[in-house]
């Protein structure tokens, strides 16, 4: 009788061969069978029939990136309050308190941001 420990990994190296085994032989078909090209413009950007003009990586204003995290910011705060309210009834004044502080503390970083002039767009 074998171990069962040795049982799991004997069926691990042989789930293990079986990925390797299956993901090279269609890597390998797929080279083969994959349509070629060697137009030189095959690997250009191409826009609604215009090519591109400049670099594609200009740099994007600071304001966007400010505006997007305070975004994730308060779409997590909507993703932190609803649990709490559903378990609000077994959380008490205490449960109600701490919310209170968690919202207080994120509207003070809204104020500050408004303050700082974040959502003014130039």
């Amino acid at each position: 009788m074998i171990n069962p420990s040795v049982d799991i990994v004997i069926q691990l190296g042989l789930m293990f061969a079986i990925g390797t085994i299956l993901a090279v032989a269609l890597m390998t078909v797929a080279r083969f069978l994959a349509p070629t090209s060697k137009n030189p413009n095959k690997g250009l950007p191409y826009e609604c029939g215009v090519l591109p003009e400049g670099d594609a990586r200009l740099p994007y204003n600071v304001h966007f990136y400010l505006i997007a995290v305070l975004f994730v910011l308060f779409d997590l705060e909507a993703v932190f309050m609803y649990p709490w309210a559903v378990s609000l009834s077994g959380l008490g004044w205490l449960g109600l308190i701490e919310m209170f502080l968690f919202i207080f503390i994120l509207l003070v970083g809204y104020f500050y941001a408004w303050k700082k002039g974040v959502f003014e767009w130039e």
